[in-house]
């Protein structure tokens, strides 16, 4: 019969590591300095990590601030903006997210929690009268919802004067406004907004959607960006092309 009393030397002993509080924080502060770098180390590299996609470009000047009013309303909370490679998860909402499509989003809108159904698709998907509709009374075109109304967004104007100053700020952290795109905004926001392209705003930002999104063609408001931004989501790359299936640059 064994000696219950006799150690095992098969497994290590962490007396002489438990008992000293200097040890144990230094070995400690060691294996988080290890994972850090592990996490930390490839952002460094994310330009050759990142492969570059036709299709994808910065926002427009009416998307970048529909952009911000999402983000400040909390809509990212109830709206994931990721689908994973699952077959249930692209049966439902559309090919999987690929990077290329986040690379220019400060902060990026991921999210892990659906309230309601991912976004990541939803441009095109339904009119711009389907949205203001929704953003009106969720209720008055989906019955189950318990998305709160966002009506007041139609009574706030946006504040043009403040676009050139907001691209510049994000062409310092890698968006790569041009001078002529951040010189253009208002005007570009306004043309939107109108539905009518002036100054070549398609030219800059292919695949903008055009429109009087609020039906108030006299403003710019925060109800015209939110839609703009609504609508080019997962609408820039397109997915037809099997060499995405197989991760190939284009």
């Amino acid at each position: 019969m064994a000696n219950q009393g006799t150690p095992n030397h098969g497994t290590p002993n962490h007396g002489t590591i438990e008992r000293s509080l200097p040890l144990l924080s230094l070995l400690s502060l060691l294996v988080i300095a290890i994972g850090g770098l592990v996490e930390i180390v490839p952002l460094f590299r994310i330009e050759s990590t990142v492969e570059k996609v036709a299709g994808i470009r910065p926002y427009s000047p009416l998307e970048q601030m529909g952009r911000n009013i999402y983000t400040r309303e909390g809509c990212y909370t109830c709206h994931s903006q990721m689908i994973r490679p699952f077959r249930d998860e692209v049966d439902r909402y559309g090919h999987y997210s690929i990077a290329a499509e986040s690379m220019y989003d400060h902060p990026f809108l991921w999210g892990s929690k659906r309230t309601g159904p991912d976004l990541a698709r939803v441009g095109l998907k339904y009119s711009n009268a389907w949205h203001l509709a929704h953003m009106e009374d969720p209720r008055s075109v989906v019955p189950v919802s318990i998305m709160p109304a966002y009506r007041q967004l139609k009574d706030r104007d946006i504040d043009l004067d403040s676009l050139p100053a907001h691209l510049t700020a994000l062409r310092k952290v890698g968006v790569p406004y041009t001078d002529t795109q951040i010189k253009q905004a208002i005007a570009d926001a306004k043309a939107q907004a109108s539905g009518v392209d002036t100054e070549g705003l398609l030219a800059r930002y292919p695949k903008a959607r055009l429109g009087d999104f609020d039906g108030q063609p006299d403003r710019v408001t925060e109800m015209d960006a939110i839609i703009a931004y609504l609508q080019v989501l997962g609408t820039l790359v397109d997915f037809r092309d099997a060499r995405l299936e197989k991760g190939a640059a284009k």
